[in-house]
């Protein structure tokens, strides 16, 4: 068995053959894909991890960004996560979440009082599952309306982030001019996870999923409103960090 390692890194602190694996593998994934768009995406965020074999060559990765807003008066931090690739040979590897969930617990414990929210864009159904993988609580989804409280914060955040790309009567981010799309071999619901709630409430969501359009998605990230296996990791990240 494949031994594999995920780190945290700066997104500064990549090397020009980092960014160069890291669009191969997205291009591997992703049709549409545009090498520029893709480093000004990097570039826009404060964090990547990436996940590596034995020999240091990278099998996939996740890029995140961090900021402070502010909301109904109220100071509110967002974890914004944007591409998460991984070689299909390692898919279902748990370093890759775990260290996802140190990470944002080591940020969560900076700020302990103030509400810590991942801000999620997705287009593909297996993304969308994360959310139920690792908290109680997100919107949307298929077994409870929003609040209309959350709702309005989505709105808000996605307005103050995507601009005039996001859609608030079909809450859904649609970038204008070049965008990514999963490659017909990731597209495709396998037969299995068809009849899946969230898989079916996702795809009636999201019809144009296969052309890039992109469901926003908001879950707070809180001791609380984690399951057992998630929880653990973030708290231990927060240790970590105080």
């Amino acid at each position: 068995m494949t031994m594999l390692d995920a780190c945290v890194r700066r997104i500064s602190s990549l090397s020009a053959a980092d960014r160069e694996r890291m669009f191969e593998l997205y291009r591997d994934n992703y049709g549409g894909a545009d090498e520029p768009v893709f480093n000004n995406d990097l570039d826009a965020k404060n964090y990547t991890i990436l996940l590596t074999d034995p020999l240091a060559n990278i099998c996939g990765f996740s890029t995140v960004a961090v900021y402070d807003e502010n909301y109904a008066g109220k100071a509110v931090k967002v974890v914004f996560s944007g591409d998460t690739i991984i070689d299909k040979a390692y898919w279902g590897k748990n370093e890759f979440a775990a260290t996802w969930l140190r990470l944002v617990g080591s940020i969560k414990a900076e700020s302990p009082d103030t509400p810590l929210y991942w801000l999620l864009i997705v287009k593909g159904h297996r993304t969308y599952r994360y959310l139920s993988l690792f908290s109680h609580e997100y919107h949307p989804r298929h077994d409870a309306e929003t609040p209309a409280e959350r709702q309005r914060l989505m709105h808000h955040l996605a307005e103050q982030r995507f601009g005039t790309a996001y859609n608030a009567e079909r809450g859904l981010v649609l970038f204008q001019g070049p965008r990514s799309f999963l490659k017909e071999d990731l597209a495709p619901v396998p037969a299995k996870d068809m009849s899946r709630g969230d898989v079916q409430y996702f795809l009636a969501r999201n019809p144009g999923y296969t052309q890039g359009d992109e469901l926003l998605c908001l879950c707070e990230l809180a001791p609380d409103n984690l399951t057992r296996f998630a929880r653990a990791w973030f708290m231990e990240g927060m240790k970590r960090a105080a």
